[in-house]
């Protein structure tokens, strides 16, 4: 198997300028690939950002020649499943067929904005089925007239459509999640090298589908600083359970976040200048089975962390 390695561009740090920047940068570096988050909130406010991902997407459409695919959109509460459609079948046709649509059950963090309830986890697996068959009927240029469980849809047209519709990816945490993406999706997402969630997958008809795991590091002067960042913006790794799920605000996560060590936020992030303990984190996917690996950088340390990549890791794992 040949593993294909991206890059992962973080809407919730990063302005959409410089997603655009860093883009190019990992372009430029090696990377084959893009993942870009979706989120109207970050998770917290020391991240800082949160631009629509739509827009990025389109500008990323010129800037690069590399795939792109969201990770992950939420086609569930605060935008429907027929404007997503729309957004992502636009993507693709702007990339020349280089878009795939990263899809899961989302977080209230974001989903809770227009005052909707917040479903519980077994009605959004609903929901996201649901959704993606109807994202695909409205893939195919027909009339879609949809009265479904959780959806309306009115003689619903799309006139813009890709030569070929976009591939559509399921993300999950759970063995559920898998299953599900092997039903009913084109390939499967997820952030944790598990094996065991490959193989639900492939169980459940994803095999021969492409599964993508993604994961952050810090590349930085020395271990300490870089483990540093980690604390300092992405404290919410450590954050156990359902919580990420449910909770609506940046400064609930910060409140939580309060009780996280510096160790439990790097536990799954290798930090510093050994290239040895990036390649290890990374070999832990590919060994696991994953197709694609993406990379996300925590930190102010962006082009040094594509150099460090671009000449000591990368050229290790080809």
């Amino acid at each position: 198997m040949v593993t294909r390695f991206g890059y992962f561009l973080s809407c919730e740090e990063h302005d959409p300028k410089e997603l655009v920047r860093q883009a190019k940068l990992a372009e430029q570096a090696g990377f084959q690939a893009l993942w870009i988050s979706d989120h109207y909130h970050p998770w917290l406010d020391e991240q800082g950002q949160s631009p629509f991902v739509w827009s990025v997407i389109g500008a990323l459409a010129e800037a690069v020649s590399l795939p792109i695919t969201t990770a992950v959109t939420c086609p569930l509460v605060r935008i429907h499943p027929a404007i997503i459609a729309q957004a992502a079948a636009t993507s693709a046709v702007l990339t020349d067929g280089r878009f795939r649509l990263g899809v899961g059950t989302g977080e209230a963090l974001n989903e809770h904005i227009l005052g909707d309830p917040w479903p519980p986890a077994a009605v959004r697996m609903e929901m996201l089925e649901e959704a993606v068959e109807l994202i695909r009927r409205l893939w195919t240029g027909e009339l879609v007239t949809h009265r479904g469980q959780y959806y309306d849809v009115d003689t619903a047209r799309l006139y813009t459509l890709p030569e070929e519709p976009p591939e559509v990816y399921v993300s999950g945490l759970g063995e559920r999640a898998a299953e599900l993406a092997g039903r009913i999706a084109d390939g499967f997402v997820t952030t944790g090298p598990s094996a065991e969630l490959v193989e639900a997958f492939h169980k459940a008809g994803g095999a021969g589908k492409t599964t993508q795991g993604g994961l952050k590091v810090c590349y930085a002067a020395d271990e300490a600083q870089g483990r540093a960042h980690v604390h300092r913006l992405w404290p919410n790794q450590g954050i156990k359970g359902e919580a990420s799920q449910l909770l609506p605000l940046p400064r609930h996560f910060e409140q939580l976040a309060e009780m996280v060590s510096e160790d439990d936020a790097v536990a799954s992030s290798p930090c510093g200048p050994d290239p040895e303990r990036h390649l290890a984190a990374i070999r832990e996917y590919v060994d696991a089975g994953f197709d694609e690996v993406y990379v996300n950088q925590i930190g102010p340390e962006q082009d040094a962390f594509f150099d460090f990549y671009a000449t000591k890791i990368l050229p290790e794992l080809s």
